[in-house]
């Protein structure tokens, strides 16, 4: 548990993997992110949370909660859980993209089942694809801790783009 209730932390130009992001395939800039051959997003060292496993339209995501993540009231705030969910299910998308296809999140729903915590102990976030058309793509999320006990879930739809 972070006790000393300071944080630093540092990140790399988002711009410069934007760039090496155009000329490879969705896949292998999210196992390049994985095998720390390319650097995470800057929100993802916001937030410290990172994939732990992708694969062709399914991707894993976690992060332990910490006090940090809290909002007044005890809990972490739903605003971190939609964002981990969100990351999670665009990455499920963006693991089936050509280079030079892009998606952006045009639809999100959270339904939040139980209040996370420190005690939750560490989080799971498991995009999936559900269905990738010529301009949309279905997608859905579970937040889940190590006992399997469901947290929260989402779905959401992509809109697919030419990075051209």
């Amino acid at each position: 548990m972070n006790t000393d209730r300071k944080r630093a932390y540092e990140w790399e130009n988002p711009l410069e993997t934007v760039e090496i992001a155009k000329e490879i395939s969705g896949l292998e800039l999210l196992n390049r992110i994985l095998n720390g051959e390319l650097p995470a997003p800057p929100i993802a060292k916001t937030l410290d949370f990172h994939p732990s496993k992708v694969e062709e339209g399914k991707v894993l995501f976690e992060f332990t909660p910490y006090e940090f993540h809290y909002n007044p009231i005890g809990s972490v705030h739903g605003g971190v859980i939609s964002t981990v969910l969100d990351t999670a299910m665009g990455c499920a998308v963006h693991s089936v993209l050509p280079r030079n296809v892009v998606y952006t999140t045009l639809e999100l729903k959270v339904n939040f089942i139980k209040s996370v915590n420190l005690k939750s102990g560490k989080m799971y976030a498991e995009g999936r694809l559900i269905h990738l058309g010529r301009t949309t793509a279905l997608v859905e999320a579970d937040l889940r801790n190590e006992n399997g006990t469901l947290y929260a879930h989402a779905v959401s739809t992509c809109m697919i783009l030419n990075n051209k």
